[in-house]
């Protein structure tokens, strides 16, 4: 990993990201500044469980499938492959067939340092690392038992000489999936960061220091890394496609006042040098973004909004001054925050002794009393946010307005009880570690959660934050399901409930994405179930009934979906978007030259 000396200072409050001079060398080229609020720790595609390795991953590699830059609600398209791939009658067998001549980018990993033609080999491989015990996948719950003999490959060692069942290369450009049962949203897994392509050259070559020195066939190529920005330039060897706006779902009522219509018939990269600053803390990032020669996209603080917006609802508004200066989108994310109990641990979740277990489950349903929503979006969220029960967040189709609302009653009363009926003492109740990031505001959080059970009697001491200098190395420890309770934020993959759903299906466990370690066989059946089926009411009714039982079991504490504001520089021609995919819209990022 390359460490430039500007990253020790940026760990000074008196310097921030972007604050190290570029030189010379940006002289004359388009340079991006994006910024995100937290780092990748692996940029190795089966490591790419956040938003913010996704940002990258997306960008140095192809992936088979994409989404249109500007459709909403998203639409799938075909990135490396050449279209859409043909489905067997019984939604079981996938062909799949990938654009000739793609070359992935000039690195020492290949024979005299040039980069060779990807093949549908390159993308056998690449899944198969998913199930090499080796690789340590983040990302294998994606096919997990989907796919046919896989399981197999895996048990019997593992071996990449050896033929999975349903995943060959038939030819050198013709892919051949076979599924054990349907699987409606796979298309959509193969446009995710954890389905990008690499070479088997480059992971032997690199070995551990793959994960920092990453080699794909995607817009860009990596020059720097570091805990401070990742820096792309051009990949002078991506395939030349030029933009037809109508095809990427371009509105002129919603995108024409952004300047998009001047990138028509361009072939991305539109940039020479894309940088990605990491800046955890809002404030800094804000006071960066306000410079004018830092980065050039950003949200607002929280604290600043009054400061900024002229009006929060219906429709917000940035006041006069700014508006002058920046370009502004918002909505609804698509996802939602949510806190979960690590069923895993006997001392709140699953226990051996079926009393202890009882005790358990009526000491989340105390904190879940405890916990005030209104008080959570007023003081963290403005108020913008929007509150639901449950797992199946507003912006997805199965959600309900009239669900049940009791899981999200405040009642510290009725918390106190249930634990005095359950047994429960102050000797008694064990010490709850709250795991998260050293920032300001996930610290603020904590002491929220801290005064609200203690409420309930819950002795202060007893409350515990568990810190991590970042969010990759938080994420890591809820992988391996060290800590009690988990305060997490999900961006959905893909725009189907089932994505949301799966988070508390059994087999995810950790470290796949049920960070919760719920299995419920009721559950587990349902889920099984309607993941093979095709939208309809049946699969919807199935869906609010799976949504119940999470809630009935208070194995969640759930959920807010965030108002997203994003702002960027007006001599910057994009659509900026962290949902789906995180960072695919950037290989569309333009600059306009001062006077244009």
């Amino acid at each position: 990993m390359i460490i430039r000396a500007c990253a020790l200072l940026f760990l000074s409050s008196l310097l921030l990201a972007g604050g190290c001079s570029d030189g010379p060398k940006t002289t004359g080229m388009k340079v991006y500044r994006h910024s995100l609020n937290g780092s990748p720790t692996s940029l190795d595609p089966a490591q790419s469980a956040t938003i913010y390795a996704n940002h990258v991953v997306v960008n140095i590699y192809d992936t088979l499938y994409s989404y249109k830059y500007l459709a909403r609600p998203y639409q799938i398209k075909p990135n490396l492959a050449a279209a859409m791939p043909d489905v067997s009658e019984d939604g079981l067998t996938y062909t799949i067939r990938i654009k000739k001549g793609v070359e992935f980018t000039d690195d020492p990993a290949f024979p005299d340092g040039k980069g060779r033609e990807l093949t549908a080999a390159d993308f056998v491989y690449s899944l198969k690392r998913h199930f090499d015990p080796k690789t340590r996948s983040q990302g294998s719950w994606f096919w997990s038992g989907r796919i046919k003999g896989m399981a197999d490959w895996k048990q019997a060692g593992s071996d990449y000489d050896k033929e999975v069942e349903g995943l060959k290369a038939l030819d050198r450009y013709t892919i051949r999936i076979i599924l054990n049962k349907p699987f409606p949203q796979l298309v959509h897994t193969l446009a995710q960061g954890y389905s990008a392509i690499v070479p088997h050259e480059a992971v032997n070559y690199y070995g551990r220091e793959f994960s920092v020195r990453p080699v794909g066939s995607g817009p860009f190529r990596l020059q720097t890394f570091d805990s401070v920005r990742a820096v792309l330039v051009r990949n002078p060897k991506y395939r030349k496609e030029p933009i037809d706006l109508a095809y990427e779902g371009y509105d002129e009522a919603i995108h024409g006042k952004f300047g998009i219509e001047k990138i028509e018939g361009r072939a991305p990269p539109l940039v020479d040098r894309l940088e990605i600053h990491f800046i955890q803390e809002s404030l800094s990032r804000w006071n960066s973004f306000t410079k004018g020669d830092e980065i050039q996209y950003a949200g607002i603080p929280k604290e600043l909004l009054d400061d900024v917006l002229a009006r929060k609802q219906p429709n917000v508004l940035l006041k006069p001054e700014y508006a002058q200066r920046f370009f502004m989108t918002s909505g609804i994310e698509t996802g939602f925050v949510h806190t979960d109990f690590n069923m895993a641990d006997p001392e709140i979740g699953y226990n051996k002794d079926k009393r202890r277990e009882e005790m358990n489950h009526a000491l989340r349903c105390a904190i879940r009393y405890a916990f005030n929503w209104h008080e959570r979006n007023k003081r963290f969220y403005n108020d913008m946010g929007v509150i639901f029960p449950g797992i199946i967040p507003p912006v997805v189709p199965e959600y309900d307005p009239d669900g049940p609302k009791d899981s999200l009653e405040y009642s510290p009363e009725k918390g106190k009880k249930l634990l005095e009926e359950a047994g429960w003492t102050a000797d008694k109740l064990p010490t709850l570690t709250y795991g998260g990031v050293a920032q300001v505001d996930t610290r603020q959080i904590f002491e929220q959660y801290r005064g609200w059970l203690t409420k309930i009697g819950y002795p202060k001491e007893k409350i515990v934050f568990d810190s991590y200098a970042s969010f990759g190395d938080f994420n890591k420890a809820v992988k391996q399901a060290k800590i009690k309770i988990v305060g997490m934020g999900w961006g959905l993959d893909y725009p189907d409930a089932e994505n949301t759903l799966q988070l508390f299906y059994g087999p995810n466990g950790s470290p796949g994405s049920n960070n919760a370690n719920f299995n419920d066989p009721e559950y587990n059946r349902l889920y099984e179930q309607s993941a093979v089926m095709q939208p309809s009411p049946e699969r919807t009714k199935l869906y609010r009934r799976m949504n119940q039982i999470v809630l009935d079991s208070c194995v969640t504490i759930s959920g807010l979906s965030r108002q997203e504001i994003l702002l960027w520089h007006k001599n910057v021609v994009s659509y900026p978007d962290r949902s789906i995919v995180g960072g695919f819209h950037l290989k569309y990022v333009d600059i306009e030259e001062a006077g244009k």
